[in-house]
């Protein structure tokens, strides 16, 4: 395999394997589709831009430009997609709803098991939502952080981070 084709494989299978995911994904082709692609072995990366469409089984990755890093070993260093938004979906096994993320940037670091979500960041898993700026997910310790930003005239109340959980809607009572 050579280090252009254990790009791709890497940069699917990195995803695929950090969330709860639908377990027969991995079985499934990968298909990328953009536009156009930068392939350069001497710098050890893949850059597909325009329209950056990625496939696997339930995964859906979408964006404008999406970058794959890898070391001198053929190792996945990191993986970088930006969009307007950049987005990623995902069926977990036993349901129904996906889980789904959106940022202007996302990067998957291998070395520290990181997925990191900046600029209007938003993460869903059915009703539940967490929006802020910058969110972090340690995929090896299952632990996220999320934080605000600040803005010029220190409005924060636009910029802080948000957690919906939706109510039991079957335990509403009716009041006349």
């Amino acid at each position: 395999m050579t280090p252009i084709q254990f790009s791709f494989f890497v940069l699917v299978c990195a995803f695929v394997s950090q969330a709860m995911a639908l377990s027969t994904d991995k079985n499934q082709d990968i298909e990328i589709e953009s536009n156009s692609v930068y392939l350069d072995d001497t710098k050890n990366l893949g850059v597909y831009s325009g329209n950056v469409v990625v496939l696997q089984g339930s995964i859906r990755i979408t964006g404008e430009e999406l970058t794959v890093y890898y070391t001198n070993d053929n190792e996945l260093d990191k993986i970088i997609i930006t969009g307007t938004p950049a987005t990623f979906r995902q069926l977990p096994d036993n349901s129904s709803v996906y889980d789904e993320a959106e940022a202007l940037m996302m990067e998957y670091h291998e070395d520290n098991s990181m997925i990191i979500l900046t600029n209007n960041a938003k993460v869903s898993q059915g009703d539940r939502r967490l929006i802020a700026e910058h969110i972090e997910y340690d995929t090896e310790l299952s632990q996220v952080r999320a934080k605000g930003s600040q803005t010029e005239n220190n409005n924060q109340e636009d910029n802080r981070v948000r957690l919906i959980i939706p109510g039991d809607k079957d335990d509403e009572q009716i009041t006349e």
